[in-house]
């Protein structure tokens, strides 16, 4: 028996974007029947104890996803270890898992989010980020959802691809981590 995969969603306080990253990945992955555990934190300690935003709730909530028992936390250290995969929202959130990264071992596992959107994939983090819903409306929250649900494909393959035998090349497996800076 082989463990799952672990993956986390990084944005700034974890009520917003990270939280339904992690909601949308987890049912995602869940429908794919892939053994998969998604959470979610904030880069800083802000909102710490926090529900998910009314407003992403809402989103969340009109296709059925639950967010009940979500309580905002930043992200751990620790945390680099225990995850297979590490998902930035935004450009500084990457940016600074990266600096925190205490090693290659770490620095491989993060990632942006969109580094798995088809439209975006290959560009640099900066124009791969999904702007912080909170400062907006309704509007803000549907593009945070609809750029999330783009990468979850990809990032579902992802986990297949790591779940196989045989690895891609190291060239090939870094290109979009810390790693291939």
């Amino acid at each position: 028996m082989t463990e799952p995969y672990r993956i986390i969603t990084i944005c700034t306080g974890n009520i917003c974007r990270s939280p339904m990253a992690e909601r949308m990945l987890q049912r995602a992955a869940d429908r794919a029947g892939l053994d998969v555990v998604v959470d979610s934190a904030g880069i800083s300690g802000w909102e710490v104890g926090n529900p998910i935003d009314p407003r992403a709730v809402a989103r969340l909530d009109a296709v059925g996803i639950s967010s009940a028992g979500h309580s905002a936390r930043q992200f751990q250290p620790a945390w680099f270890a225990e995850r297979d995969l590490i998902l930035a929202l935004d450009a500084g959130h990457f940016d600074a898992l990266c600096t925190a990264a205490p090693d290659e071992a770490a620095r491989v596992k993060v990632r942006m989010l969109r580094s798995f959107d088809p439209a975006v994939a290959g560009r640099a983090a900066a124009e791969q980020g999904i702007d912080d819903p909170w400062f907006g409306g309704t509007r803000d929250f549907e593009d945070s959802w609809r750029f999330i649900d783009a990468a979850i494909p990809g990032v579902l393959e992802h986990v297949r691809s790591a779940r196989r035998p045989a690895r891609p090349a190291r060239g090939e497996q870094d290109r979009d981590t810390c790693a291939g800076r």
